[in-house]
């Protein structure tokens, strides 16, 4: 008697228990999961910094707000500094748990942990953010062609060097993964074609989101003799060092984030239309996940200061005219699509070792952009080099 008692007051709490965690609130990691809505249909996003950082995080953060607000029956949750790692394959699994028939997540760690989440939820559309993997059932990559705004901003932070007498760039980089050495590399190709004589460091700071380490990044660089810093991580602070030092900062990621006076530009991302889009095609089942990436002509990328009912910075606005007229007609051709990523990546180009790495007429692909050597997945010209007129070394790429 007394152990059927037991039997029944133990299966009356694990059913509690699965009420609550389908539910209820439920914690894992230290981070409070959201709930589903009944009868809509469920967006949730993972974020690797807050909301409302000034850059990466609160570009797709607001993306996000955009989908809810022009997708009908459409309901949104995020959480937001979740780390790479372990800790997010928990929150990854945790929200499929919940119920949410799309889940995005947004920074290149998280890649792993959701592609084995996916499999364990074939139901459940997985997106990940600037990866290299799909399954190409219910998890895919997505990413954009930043390679041309950040080949235009190096354009005009070449010409602003120049006039300023100082022809010396800082590119502060995060990790060393592919996509760091290409928009490094788009930067200083784009430097050299309105600057020849320049050149550019870079600092390497191992994080996506450290106000603290970014401020000590820029200052380094400015203090070696940097004209103009760009940043590859989250937030303004390279703007706000250089307002410090009376030189030029580009930002990144959010069209806000070039907010003082010392900031040149900023190439930022507009990820509504796109989420939107995504969204709707899995609602109404034509999504299939793959290797997406996305051109200028979508309305996912912009360069601040040059699109439509934006004015020039101060830094930019007294520039050669024929620099700025050339930027603006470029940018013109990337939004009707008649210039793209493998048009900055068009030969000749040499590394700094003084290497042909890419013929005359010959163009990067798709694959070359992506990959290091060592991924084995079919490169030509893998992106595992840095242009003529980079200064730093390699880095340690562990292949």
């Amino acid at each position: 008697m007394r152990s059927n008692i037991i039997w029944r007051v133990t299966a009356g709490l694990l059913i509690a228990a699965i009420i609550l965690s389908a539910c209820g609130p439920e914690e894992v990691g230290g981070f409070q999961i959201p709930n589903v809505e009944k009868d809509m249909f469920n967006v949730a996003m993972v974020l690797i910094g807050p909301h409302d950082d000034g850059g990466w995080s609160q570009a797709h953060y607001e993306g996000l707000v955009y989908v809810e607000e022009n997708v009908p029956n459409v309901h949104v949750a995020y959480i937001e500094n979740v780390p790479e790692g372990a800790d997010s394959e928990q929150v990854f699994r945790a929200l499929s748990r919940k119920g949410f028939d799309l889940i995005i997540g947004t920074s290149y760690g998280f890649m792993d942990p959701m592609e084995t989440v996916a499999a364990e939820y074939p139901d459940i559309m997985y997106v990940h953010i600037s990866g290299i993997k799909s399954n190409g059932t219910n998890f895919g990559n997505l990413f954009g062609a930043m390679e041309v705004m950040k080949y235009l901003a190096g354009m005009l932070a070449g010409a602003r060097a120049q006039m300023d007498g100082n022809p010396k760039l800082g590119y502060m980089a995060t990790f060393p993964i592919p996509e760091e050495l290409r928009l490094g590399n788009a930067i200083a190709l784009g430097m050299r074609r309105t600057c020849p004589e320049c050149t550019m460091d870079v600092r390497w700071i191992n994080t996506w989101h450290d106000p603290i380490i970014e401020k000590e990044a820029a200052a380094s660089l400015f203090d070696a003799g940097a004209q103009v810093v760009f940043t590859g991580a989250d937030t303004p602070a390279v703007a706000d060092v250089a307002q410090e030092k009376g030189k030029w900062g580009v930002t990144y990621d959010w069209f806000g984030s070039c907010k003082v006076e010392r900031c040149l530009t900023a190439p930022y991302w507009n990820w509504g239309p796109i989420y939107s889009s995504i969204t709707e095609k899995v609602i109404d089942g034509t999504y299939t996940p793959g290797w997406d990436y996305f051109d200028a002509e979508t309305g996912g990328l912009g360069l601040y200061g040059f699109m439509e009912g934006q004015e020039l910075t101060s830094g930019v606005a007294d520039l050669p005219p024929e620099v700025v007229e050339e930027v603006r007609s470029l940018i013109a051709a990337a939004l009707a699509g008649d210039f793209d990523r493998f048009d900055v990546f068009t030969g000749p180009i040499n590394d700094n070792q003084g290497n042909l790495i890419v013929p005359e007429g010959q163009a990067l692909q798709q694959a070359d952009l992506d990959q290091f050597p060592e991924y084995g997945l079919g490169c030509t010209f893998c992106m595992k080099w840095w242009v003529e007129g980079i200064t730093a070394e390699l880095p340690d790429t562990g292949g």
